[in-house]
């Protein structure tokens, strides 16, 4: 090992000098594969004044002097709902970029009741359903249909989607990322870019990196170690990029390890683009803190939303010298080669109708795949519409889907979302109409009464939120019900509702969003008691309780699942939402979403509850990832730490039988091909999600017990067909990365390869041996913590 890391040593001072002298060689630090957009991008910033190109960088445009000065939007943190392309410099022929957010849908203007000619949009399932999909080819086709829309509508960027790790539930913006695990959130969002962009416009990877809370969320540094930054939190950005080549790429509000995301040439730089290749855009967050001139050296193309004191900051910043216009033709650069290659700038013309029928399909079929069954005593469901015709719908939620989150992970422009009492009539149920009454009364009492619900109420968000006195700001239309109380039920109205009905449905709903840690809200008391005493008086009538959890992440489930026969969890299904469910509960759909996340028993066994936002508590400064690789399974499965579900988890109204595990070798080289054969041994159709986790030697550094490295989605299986699935290994698979010579590294040993339906559901194992280690990839030695920190180890003396 010793004459290993010195030829890495080697190795590593070639490389870099290689590095530094392909990047240095050329003034615009890109490349492209048409010379004559280079050759018209370099001529464009040749004719522009020093005014214009610090214009054209900070706002994308917004303070040039063609602009007037009554219409420039002050920066609010979310894009305005209606940011369309406009003429900048005239005599260039240059425009503004046309954006939009994501990542749910494209997020436009809201439609006022009573206008005609309304441009609406889909809303799609949130990121997290997608990825409980486990299914690639779906999220790209919702990718292809979201793009479409951006295209008709005439937008040349969308800001999607996210790609940060879920570390923590509480985090609000949760629902705008994929999963817990890096390899499954890059695969899914690598999908996406390609759906999207295939449509020839472009999408922002974001938030660039370890964006996971929203306390104090514009200033606190996140201290990681390299090894868990490059295997846990970069690695998702990292797969997104080399296998979807996004087109841009969004720096993070955050400082990691010292440095704000966006002044830091290590990360966009160095990484980024020299590592994986990134050749696109960088756009930063809106109004995010620190220098201009900091950013736009690191690399930091266009600085959003703009102000003046940034513009102010780059033009004293030429004039002293102290910045380089070459820096500014290099940021150009990318900026204009973005906006030459739009397909605006190729000439095509929108028509401001996209297939909305068509992508509501898409949106209902990715929802369909997303929600997740996750109990079923005794076989509750399917429901039998001829014998459980008539539904108690309980829960307030149920006559109001949340489709999505709040913030700009919202959908403003959708034409409508079903809720699940709208799915249910529509599929054929008799929903109690004095119910049905009730809850709508109810849910406009809320309306009305315009109170701030509880969890605002409070002097923090009172003070964030602008509230005064006891009414709600304009901006909590789409939070009232969602955050405000569950309607109170006694047990005389519940069993009143029990003698008229089959069957009851409870909905509990949650909704969460940017700015928030209100991704874990804890069942309330209120709830409790109605799922327990809905629980107990239909129980004692010989009548089944099924709970839909309408919610936006990982949540409590331990304190009530033994109530309820049956559990679905929707997420933030997207507009179609009460139709998927109505489909799932009378068997029309066979539920086949896997979890992409753990579930703990209770909040305080999440590996980060202790660190989590960092300190001092009031107002983070530093947040310590004290749990380094030990993130969701992870932690669990390594530490033996039970869940109320564990990550891959998900059931299906059919039986799978996995078998004839086969190895190409028994010897690790190049690579190895597994495949395995998944029978459908039960009575109807369905498809299953196949996990292949790997455990590796622990011999020279620490390791999970496992780690998923490759999933694959059977297609429909019809009762007793079988389909064969086939995984590729190659080094990068088998790879851990090694901080002190900055290195990916294969160790050499025994490595065993499990296959299964969830994390702890092991079907098959094999092993291979892999006879020496190898040097997978070497790359630089950047991004360390400015701080001392003792990670989680599972080998600590008890």
């Amino acid at each position: 090992m010793k004459t290993l890391i010195m030829n890495l040593l080697k190795i590593k001072i070639s490389f870099v000098v290689i590095a530094v002298l392909l990047f240095t060689n050329s003034s615009m630090c890109a490349q492209s594969n048409d010379s004559s957009i280079d050759k018209k991008v370099k001529d464009l910033i040749s004719q522009m004044t020093i005014e214009e190109k610090i214009g054209l960088i900070v706002g994308d445009g917004k303070f040039l002097h063609v602009e007037n000065p009554e219409k420039v939007e002050d920066g609010k943190g979310i894009i305005i709902n209606d940011q369309r392309s406009r003429l900048v410099i005239p005599r260039l022929g240059i425009r503004t970029t046309a954006m939009s957010d994501g990542p749910a849908g494209l997020n436009r203007e809201t439609c006022e009741d009573g206008k005609k000619d309304c441009e609406y949009t889909t809303a799609f399932p949130t990121a997290t359903c997608l990825a409980s999909t486990w299914n690639t080819d779906i999220v790209e086709e919702v990718g292809k249909a979201f793009g479409n829309e951006a295209l008709e509508y005439d937008y040349n960027l969308v800001l999607a989607p996210g790609v940060n790790i879920h570390r923590n539930p509480k985090d609000g913006r949760g629902f705008e990322y994929y999963s817990e695990d890096p390899l499954l959130t890059g695969k899914m969002a690598a999908s996406m870019v390609k759906g999207i962009q295939s449509n020839g416009i472009g999408v922002t990877l974001k938030h660039f990196v370890a964006h996971n809370q929203q306390a104090n969320r514009r200033y606190y540094n996140a201290v990681i170690s390299q090894r868990t930054l490059r295997e846990i939190y970069l690695r998702g950005f990292e797969i997104a990029v080399r296998e979807g080549h996004p087109k841009a790429i969004m720096p993070s509000y955050n400082k990691v390890n010292g440095y704000y995301t966006a002044e830091n040439p290590e990360l966009l730089t160095t990484i980024a683009r020299q590592e994986w290749g990134f050749d696109g855009l960088y756009v930063t967050d809106f109004d995010g803190k620190g220098s201009a001139v900091a950013k736009v050296r690191a690399g930091s193309d266009i600085l959003m939303s703009g102000n003046m004191q940034e513009y102010n900051e780059l033009y004293r910043a030429i004039k002293d010298k102290t910045l380089s216009e070459s820096t500014l033709d290099r940021n150009l650069f990318y900026i204009l080669k973005f906006k030459l290659t739009s397909p605006r700038a190729k000439g095509y013309v929108p028509n401001s109708k996209p297939e909305l029928k068509t992508h509501a399909k898409i949106a209902r079929a990715a929802a369909e795949e997303g929600m997740i069954l996750l109990k079923n005593e005794n076989n509750t469901l399917p429901l039998n519409l001829e014998k459980e015709n008539k539904v108690a719908l309980f829960g307030k939620i149920s006559y109001y889907l949340i489709a999505f989150g709040t913030g700009s992970g919202t959908v403003r422009s959708y034409k409508y979302r079903v809720s699940i009492n709208q799915g249910l009539q529509k599929a054929g149920f008799k929903v109690l109409k004095n119910m049905e009454a009730s809850y709508t009364d109810y849910i406009e009492k809320i309306r009305r009464e315009n109170l701030v619900p509880p969890y605002f109420d409070n002097p923090k968000m009172r003070k964030d939120n602008g509230i005064k006195g006891n009414q709600a700001p304009p901006h909590f239309k789409n939070r009232l019900v969602a955050f405000s109380k569950e309607k109170v039920l006694s047990k005389e109205e519940i069993k009143e509702y029990e003698s008229q009905s089959d069957v009851a449905i409870i909905t509990i709903g949650r909704s969460a969003g940017e700015n928030y840690e209100n991704g874990y809200l804890p069942i309330t008391q209120i709830e409790l008691e109605l799922v327990k005493n809905v629980s107990e008086i239909f129980h004692a009538a010989k009548k089944k309780v099924i709970v839909v959890l309408n919610i936006a992440g990982v949540w409590e489930t331990a304190s009530w699942r033994d109530y309820a026969d049956a559990i679905l969890l929707t997420w933030l299904p997207g507009q179609e939402g009460g139709h998927v469910v109505a489909d799932i509960l009378t068997g029309k759909v066979n539920p086949s979403g896997k979890l992409p996340d753990s579930f703990p028993i209770k909040y305080e066994d999440v590996p980060s509850a202790s660190s989590f936002h960092g300190l001092p508590v009031d107002k983070p400064i530093n947040t310590f990832y004290k749990e380094g690789i030990y993130v969701g399974y992870r932690y669990y499965d390594s530490f033996n730490m039970p869940t109320a579900y564990e990550f891959g988890y998900g059931l299906s109204y059919t039986t799978f039988e996995y078998s004839d595990l086969k190895l190409s070798s028994d010897t690790f080289s190049p690579g190895i091909k597994v495949t395995v054969t998944i029978k459908n041994t039960g009575k109807v159709a369905g498809k299953e999600v196949v996990q292949l986790y790997i455990s590796a030697p622990t011999t020279e550094i620490e390791k999970p017990v496992h780690e998923l490295k490759g999933f694959a989605k059977t297609k429909l299986l019809q009762p007793g067909k079988s389909q064969q699935l086939t995984f590729e290994l190659d080094e990068e698979s088998i790879a851990s990365f090694w901080s002190g010579i900055s290195a990916w590294v294969a160790d050499k040993g025994k490595y065993e390869i499990q296959i299964g339906a969830s994390s702890t559901d092991t079907r098959l194992k094999e092993s291979f041996n892999l006879p020496r280690d190898i040097v997978v990839e070497e790359v630089h030695d950047v991004m360390y913590p400015n701080s001392y920190m003792k990670e989680l180890s599972r080998f600590d003396e008890k």
